[in-house]
């Protein structure tokens, strides 16, 4: 890598940016106990301009994360409930016929909003979950052969149950790939959990909570993550970490270019995020799991059943360098 004196010298954004950056953490810190690491894996996926999917059990704080990012980053927040009976139109908005103007009026849906909450985007038909695809792509929609874009950031945060809970559709990997990192929130521990149930309620210290940043500020902040420096060993080491999920015999489908394009930005935006000067390994190895574990197929044979277990034996069979 480079020197630190060399390093400095690059663009990191404002001072007051950064301000808000880390005031904005502390408070989701205060709301969301004991998960300081997925926070700043969510934060880095907002700064890289990617979607978070988090994949947890009912009731460990997915939908509070989302409702506490909106909050705190002053993002305009819309939520849609995914069901089986949820049509694309109820996401994108439909086209309305004005009787006194004669002609037709678009009403905008739920997915004109800067954060949008995804909540069981497993439980919704395969149809409705495309209707997600463009809009997270391309950040625009299209009805009726008019294109309109979405409000800038866009961010879409879903959730899902564990594929093995009645009533899920599991995601195809076309949409999986739109999701830059996906998270597990798990339990918290003993004192993180004692202070939920004894402390004040986390829905009314979010009603109270104010907000610590601004879309103008994260939209900076996102051009700001982008030109984090990286050096040529590190793009080497995301290259062989590639080049290990496609070479390994325990993993059937291996990282895409599009993957690799992932970890780079991810890996950018959570140096960022840890005041980091430049992207380090440790930057690379703190998304890996996050970026990769949704995109890779385990052999049939292999002995890592997780996604986690083998996104660790890759990082393990990878030197650093």
């Amino acid at each position: 890598m480079q020197s630190g004196s060399t390093l400095e010298k690059l663009p990191t954004g404002k001072d007051s940016d950064r301000v808000e950056l880390d005031r904005a953490r502390k408070a989701l810190g205060t709301i969301i106990l004991g998960k300081d690491s997925q926070i700043a894996l969510a934060l880095s996926c907002l700064l890289a301009r990617g979607h978070l999917l988090i994949e947890d059990l009912p009731g460990l704080g997915k939908t509070m994360l989302a409702q506490s990012l909106s909050r705190v980053l002053g993002l305009s927040f819309r939520r849609i409930q995914f069901t089986s009976d949820l049509l694309p139109a109820d996401i994108v908005g439909v086209s309305v016929f004005r009787q006194g103007k004669g002609e037709f009026e678009f009403q905008p849906g739920p997915i004109f909003a800067q954060l949008i909450l995804a909540d069981e985007v497993n439980r919704a038909t395969p149809k409705a979950q495309s209707a997600l695809l463009e809009s997270m792509e391309e950040y625009q929609v299209s009805v009726d052969g008019c294109t309109r874009a979405l409000p800038n950031p866009f961010f879409v945060v879903a959730t899902q149950n564990p594929a093995d809970q009645i009533g899920t559709f599991p995601l195809p990997e076309s949409q999986l790939d739109r999701f830059l990192m996906r998270l597990e929130l798990g339990y918290p521990n003993e004192d993180n959990e004692r202070e939920l149930i004894t402390g004040e309620d986390r829905r009314s210290m979010l009603e109270d909570i104010e907000a610590a940043s601004s879309p103008e500020t994260m939209i900076r902040l996102q051009q700001a993550a982008a030109a984090m420096h990286m050096s040529d060993p590190l793009v080497d080491y995301i290259q062989a970490l590639v080049r290990q999920t496609r070479e390994s015999p325990d993993i059937d489908i291996g990282l895409s270019p599009r993957g690799a394009l992932a970890l780079a930005a991810a890996a950018k935006a959570h140096a960022f995020v840890e005041h980091h000067p430049g992207v380090f390994p440790d930057d690379i190895q703190a998304v890996f799991t996050a970026v990769a574990g949704h995109r890779l197929k385990p052999a049939g044979n292999t002995t890592y059943r997780s996604a986690a277990e083998l996104c660790k034996h890759v990082l393990d069979t990878v030197a650093i360098p």
